[in-house]
């Protein structure tokens, strides 16, 4: 937030002073040009200012824009150019040639200014969060209660995203959301459990895009969250490295190095670590025809030991072509350990039946990504150009699990069983983007995608008798599962100095194919789709602008989604597939208000979505047995009011506040059962920082949300908060780190499905979390404090 305060007062500055010297007549000279660091890199919000040679003056100016250029109108030819931004030497052009009313100062180059760079450290930071035209940027390094977390944690704390304690995802209180890496789908973002693997101090920013434009996958109904890894490109070794340790167990290493030379970058980034999840659950299922009852009462814990490795290295062949080369190996071993008793009450409520389960599942999780990156810039402008993805990923896990009950009460005998799977997913992107301005105002952008993807699922399961274990026929299967997604877009757009408009068409063809391999059973399906979008923008003043946007966008049924086989890890309360499932379409509609003033920052937006064929889980219950198997259900209509704030309080204090409300009515009917209703909910944060003397910093997080409501149960409310403290050493190379998750022992999720014929219940804790870390950066590296910043070097 603060390089708007530097655009704001700059130019509020230079037309003040400049006043005196503006004449009342059409402009006569417009410059143009761009201003770049000695390291290649676009300056931000670098002030250029127009002076009088005879005077000094100023006489108009202005900032650049994120890509570094600029455009000026001035009412004289007589005049220099100085441009100068806080850790930058000040830079004057007095050779000024105007042809025709027009002056090109071509690339502008500015170095650091290295006394002034201590206040830059201290003073340029970026906000936690930024708003864009299309996008909410959560710099992830300014968060003091992020050390030693996970992407998925990280997630949980990034306004209108909301991760439960199963680490389901959802964006404004939707699941159909589609997570993306450095902009593009991987390895690492197709299961919510492998961002585990990512750490903070790997996390630059994640970005928040909840109506996107055309040329974004039309995946994800509620939007796309995309998670931005950390690439610096400083000339010279440079690095960080952090080390964290907490409880439960939360150890992790991480290392982060780059070299930077004229034609080569290369970069790489190492984590390791250990992560133990505890749990504590127990579930009810009571039959309301026979007022039979089953309860468990158990606890557990995940261990996971992970290791991440990326290496990457970009080439620039000459000035206006670049290649990228980058690879990723993840590797996750895990360990589920849990013990739970059962016991069955008839309907006197006497106790028949106990039983203890105890389940031990090892699983090994490999994971590798490589992609290939061609950008090539056009001479004729600077935002003209092509460039071409080619991608491929893997994950594969190898688990096995073995169940044991032993009966403690009653005639039940005792047995055990085994599990196997053997799970692998290959998927492929190819993608085109090519971007041809035809002026500084006009522009047109045009490109295609194919993914083609295939996954397959080995299951078994199998039960000792005697002394032989014997595979049960009815519960094991390969299934295997083939999806090719097309896709081609094109949009226009037009931004002017107040006024912007964007608009743009998708084409996506999809081809579905499953097989159930003990069953011969195959399914195929293709569907051609268009998704339209439009998105405009009017800046009424510096400090107010204005924001709408429309999206049509998709949500395909995913593996885990389709497959009919279930685990047994609880034999009562069963979640299986549905191969039959078709896809989810969602229209969006948004208008945001952005307000900037001296110590208040906020937005304000109204958003509706309107979904068919809607995926909901919907539960059945034979025999105190519940099976929850996902299914389309009707429409859903979702209106909603957002508000996003900052209150500068003074130079110690801050506050960020994050509310989203919204109100839905389902309509649906399943095996002629109306499945109408419609309710509310609302998800709120509030976080507080404070600068402390000796370069201590403290933020507190508080987080609520409320009861939920879905087709058939009834999720109850949840509130924690979280608190962080950093100290800082030698300038801030060296930080160290102090965070508390669910300060409180307070996150904890109870659902109720209360149906004519059956009742179920269900509570899950994991409790308190505390991590200490320290971080170090070395040669013109940063401690990770500042990994959600790239500052201009």
């Amino acid at each position: 937030m603060i390089h708007r305060y530097i655009q704001f007062y700059s130019c509020a500055l230079l037309l003040l002073l400049g006043a005196n010297g503006l004449q009342a007549q059409s402009s006569k000279v417009e410059i143009t040009g761009k201003v770049i660091s000695t390291s290649n890199e676009a300056v931000e919000f670098a002030t250029v200012m127009i002076g009088d040679p005879q005077t000094q003056k100023p006489i108009t100016g202005t900032t650049t824009k994120e890509d570094g250029s600029f455009l000026i109108k001035a009412n004289t030819d007589n005049f220099f150019v100085e441009v100068s931004f806080i850790g930058y030497t000040s830079k004057r052009i007095n050779e000024i040639e105007v042809v025709e009313g027009k002056l090109d100062l071509g690339t502008i180059t500015i170095a650091e200014d290295v006394q002034a760079l201590d206040e830059v450290m201290v003073r340029a930071e970026k906000s936690s969060t930024e708003f864009k035209l299309d996008k909410r940027v959560f710099n992830v390094g300014q968060d003091l209660s992020s050390t030693g977390m996970s992407a998925l944690e990280i997630l949980n704390n990034v306004p209108s995203v909301t991760v439960d304690i199963e680490g389901a995802i959802s964006l404004r209180g939707s699941s159909g959301v589609q997570i993306l890496i450095n902009g593009k789908p991987s390895v690492l973002a197709q299961d919510q459990g492998t961002l585990g693997t990512l750490t903070s101090d790997m996390i630059e920013k994640i970005e928040v895009i909840t109506n996107p434009s055309a040329k974004y996958d039309a995946e994800g109904t509620s939007g796309i969250i995309n998670i931005v890894i950390k690439k610096e490109e400083k000339k010279g070794l440079n690095g960080s490295i952090s080390l964290n340790t907490g409880t439960p167990n939360s150890h992790s290493v991480g290392l982060s190095m780059n070299r930077r030379t004229e034609k080569f970058n290369l970069f790489t980034q190492l984590g390791a670590g250990l992560r133990t999840y505890p749990q504590e659950y127990n579930t009810l299922n009571e039959d309301l025809i026979t007022n039979e009852t089953i309860t468990s009462v158990g606890s557990g814990k995940k261990n996971e030991i992970f290791y991440n490795l990326i290496l990457g290295a970009d080439y620039h062949i000459n000035d206006n072509n670049v290649i990228t080369l980058t690879g990723n190996y993840a590797f996750e071993d895990e360990e589920d350990l849990s013990d739970a008793t059962f016991m069955r009450y008839d309907a006197n409520s006497e106790l028949e039946d106990a039983w203890d389960r105890n389940e031990v599942t090892t699983a090994d999780n490999p994971k590798w990504q490589f992609e290939m990156n061609y950008k090539k810039d056009f001479k004729d402008h600077k935002d003209h150009d092509l460039v071409f993805t080619a991608q491929g990923h893997f994950f594969g896990k190898d688990q096995s699990s073995e169940f044991k009950n032993t009966t403690t009460y009653g005639s039940l005998i005792s047995e055990e069983q085994r599990t196997r799977t053997d799970f692998s997913d290959e998927t492929y992107t190819f993608k085109l983007d090519y971007t041809h301005p035809f002026s500084e105002q006009v522009k047109l952008e045009a490109g295609s995608q194919l993914v083609p993807m295939n996954v397959s699922n080995d299951y078994a399961v199998s039960t000792l008798i005697g002394d032989e274990w014997v595979e049960s026929a009815e519960l094991t299967n390969i299934f295997e599962f083939q999806q090719t997604v097309l896709g081609v877009y094109s949009t226009g757009s037009y931004e002017g100095e107040r006024w912007g408009v964007k608009a743009g068409i998708r084409m996506e063809y999809t081809d579905v194919n499953t097989f159930l391999a003990n069953t011969n059973t195959e399914n195929s399906k293709y569907y051609t789709n268009f998704f339209p979008s439009i998105h405009t923008s009017y800046k009424f003043t510096n400090m107010f602008s204005l924001q709408a946007g429309y999206s049509q966008r998709i949500y395909r049924p995913r593996m885990w989604d389709l497959n009919p086989f279930f685990n047994i890890r609880n034999n009562f309360n069963i979640r299986t597939g549905n191969p039959e499932l078709m896809p989810e379409y969602t229209d969006a509609f948004e208008v945001t208000g952005i307000y900037d003033l001296a110590k208040v920052s906020f937005n304000v937006g109204a958003y509706h979505r309107y979904t068919t064929d809607v995926i909901e889980r919907v539960t059945t219950s034979e025999n105190n047995i519940s099976v929850s198997k996902p299914v389309n259900v009707g429409s859903n209509r979702t209106t909603g009011i957002e508000f996003n704030a900052k209150y500068d309080a003074t130079d110690w204090l801050s506050f960020n506040g994050d509310l989203n409300i919204n109100y839905f009515i389902r309509k649906g009917l399943y095996e002629e059962v109306s499945f109408d209703f419609d309710n509310n909910q609302f998800t709120s944060r509030v976080s507080a920082k404070l600068k402390l003397p000796a370069d201590f910093e403290m933020e507190l997080h508080g987080n609520y949300r409320s009861q939920l409501q879905t087709v058939q149960s009834l999720v109850s409310e949840t509130y924690f908060m979280d608190f962080g403290v950093r100290k800082k050493l030698m300038k801030g190379r060296t930080i160290l780190n102090l965070s508390v998750r669910d300060v409180f022992a307070t996150r904890i999720r109870e659902s109720v499905t209360d149906q004519a014929s059956f009742y179920l219940y269900s509570y899950q804790q994991r409790g308190r979390f505390i991590t200490f870390g320290i971080s170090y950066g070395f040669g013109k590296g940063e401690a990770m404090e500042f990994s959600g910043q790239r500052r201009r070097r």
